[in-house]
């Protein structure tokens, strides 16, 4: 009985540890997640002040520690990055833009009206777009030709 028990213990220890090697080397199936988004720009202080004060993006620890690089938190770990330097403004088409998710587009729209800063729909008809799903939408341009949209989805 006990050379049963003895055997019985050395299976089990062996097919644990085959089992913990299999899960150890096991490819990750995660996805890759978004880190951040880098904007090249002329003038760096207007475009950080732009991104501050009318997106509503927060500075945070540069680890560059120049005069060339700003970063903006756009997210709970996703981040704006800002480059100084560029000598013309970038030239986009709409459909090329990074997009920002608000509470109330409707608040977020009064703030821009009261900066004066000017926004459209996608297709340039209107002030806002509503896609299929329901989603409100509007698109604008930092300092630089980069273009923002915002919108309230809800997902």
């Amino acid at each position: 009985m006990r050379k049963i028990t003895i055997r019985l213990l050395f299976l089990l220890t062996a097919c644990l540890a085959g089992s913990y090697l299999v899960a150890q080397s096991a490819p990750a199936k995660q996805a890759p997640e978004f880190d951040h988004a880098t904007v090249y720009v002329r003038d760096l202080a207007k475009s950080v002040e732009f991104y501050e004060k009318v997106v509503g993006l927060e500075r945070m620890a540069d680890p560059f520690k120049d005069d060339k690089h700003a970063w903006l938190r756009a997210g709970a770990h996703e981040q704006l990055h800002i480059v100084g330097g560029a000598t013309e403004p970038a030239h986009h088409e709409i459909e090329v833009h990074m997009a920002f998710r608000v509470a109330s587009l409707d608040e977020f729209r009064k703030k821009l009206d009261g900066m004066k800063v000017t926004y459209r729909d996608l297709n340039g008809g209107g002030k806002m777009s509503v896609r299929k799903d329901g989603v409100h939408q509007i698109y604008f341009q930092d300092p630089d030709g980069y273009w923002i949209e915002v919108n309230d989805d809800k997902f």
